[in-house]
């Protein structure tokens, strides 16, 4: 029955749908795979602070670097106190349809072994933990330099009670999506369709930067963002490998097909770059690299290793050309390629998974009497409600906080930059 349900479920992690007495009754955890997972948990942490937050910061310009190393470091505080509270119950306790209980806030009532699996559920907590703190940290890509710290801080700890919780109860906590055979290994549904689509909306909301898209100066470091993005790529180690929640051949596989379709996603996106402007860019692999690893991370323990190069070239390409579109069509800031790039990313990947996991393509085989149509089906279900939920959330959010504070600072703030506007202070002291 497990085996079977390892390849409908998200990365073996709907436990409450497992009927195995045999791993629920599992009297102490594997030390192994504990270790396993206390160690991925490090790495998705090490995802957040500090590499998300240098991939961001170099990005941006020399006065706002601060303020975007601030906004990560106070989201993972912020997110980690609420994940304990209730977040984690409201996702993993129970078996509702629409949303967990509260029998596990403030993380009481943990059980020594994890139901369906072989860890403590102690270990298990802190790995989803780290998943709940990058979440709503992507979002930030999208508006940079021009939002108020007070308006990030508390939109992020409401949008991922009111957006993240409830969906990730959804596809992996045992609700309804879940029910329906939605595959999401490690994310790419939960994590960063929710985080691209709400960014999307934010940077409308929010408004276009002066100067955007013409006349803005470039990123102020590229080697702080190729210094992030490395540690981002190491990280998504733990993200995808330790998705498999045990220190075994599906955790290994993972690993394997994310390094790989980072590796395509660069070089497709840097060939597309080429052909374009004729240069190949530091930014632009970086990029790629990360458009790779969004577009693998919901197939990760689903698709084999050729799998993983087509999914990784198609998330290069696929995003490459979004982010032009999204720029340059649209004209929309989504500074920071969110939208282009994760939610794209993602969600291209949620969907070429029904593609490769038929075991005649080497993948893990899809449950008895689905066809391949049938699992496309879910998943563009899936991602659908989540987008639409994600968009409609993220917008009353905005809208309700905008009536009790300004989302966007004043122009002469946005002028002299956050650093010194927010914080008091600056990223650089240069002397004579």
């Amino acid at each position: 029955m497990l085996p079977l349900l390892a390849r409908v479920v998200p990365g073996a992690m709907l436990l409450a749908l497992s009927a195995t007495p045999s791993l629920a009754a599992s009297a102490a955890p594997d030390t192994g795979s504990t270790a396993w997972i206390l160690t991925s948990s490090a790495l998705v942490l090490f995802m957040t602070l500090p590499g998300l937050a240098l991939f961001y910061g170099g990005l941006v310009h020399a006065r706002n670097v601060l303020s975007v190393l601030m906004q990560c470091f106070a989201i993972c505080c912020i997110v980690s106190v609420l994940w304990a509270v209730c977040g984690y119950s409201l996702v993993f306790d129970g078996d509702g349809a629409w949303l967990g209980g509260l029998g596990k806030a403030f993380l009481a009532h943990l059980d020594p072994v994890r139901p369906a699996t072989v860890l403590p559920e102690t270990v298990f907590a802190l790995y989803q933990m780290t998943f709940a703190v990058i979440t709503p940290a992507l979002i930030i890509g999208a508006f940079p330099e021009r939002v108020a710290f007070p308006f990030v801080a508390l939109f992020s700890a409401l949008w991922m009670l009111v957006v993240y919780v409830p969906v990730a109860h959804w596809i992996w906590g045992g609700g309804w999506l879940a029910a329906l055979g939605t595959m999401d290994f490690a994310g790419g549904i939960v994590v960063h369709t929710t985080a691209g689509v709400s960014a999307l909306l934010l940077a409308l909301m929010v408004g276009r930067r002066r100067g955007f898209p013409s006349t803005l100066q470039p990123p102020h470091s590229p080697g702080m963002t190729m210094m992030g993005a490395g540690m981002l790529w190491v990280g998504w180690f733990g993200f995808n490998g330790g998705s498999a929640l045990a220190a075994d051949a599906s955790a290994g596989n993972a690993i394997l097909v994310t390094h790989l379709s980072a590796s395509a996603g660069a070089l497709a996106w840097t060939a597309a770059e080429w052909v374009k402007i004729r240069k190949p860019t530091s930014i632009g692999i970086v990029t790629g690299c990360v458009a790779g690893l969004a577009t693998i991370t919901p197939a990760a323990g689903y698709v084999s290793p050729a799998a993983a190069l087509l999914i990784g070239l198609a998330g290069g390409l696929v995003c490459f050309f979004v982010t032009l579109f999204v720029k340059h069509r649209l004209v929309i800031d989504d500074s920071l390629d969110v939208f282009a790039v994760h939610g794209v990313g993602g969600i291209l990947g949620s969907l070429l998974l029904a593609v490769f996991v038929p075991a005649g393509l080497g993948g893990v085989g899809l449950a008895e009497g689905r066809t391949v149509l049938d699992q496309l089906g879910v998943q563009v279900l899936a991602v659908v409600v989540v987008a639409l939920w994600s968009g409609v959330a993220t917008y009353g959010l905005g809208r309700a906080l905008g009536l009790v504070m300004p989302l966007r600072v004043d122009q002469e703030a946005e002028h002299d930059g956050l650093d010194l506007a927010s914080h008091g202070e600056r990223a650089y002291e240069f002397t004579a």
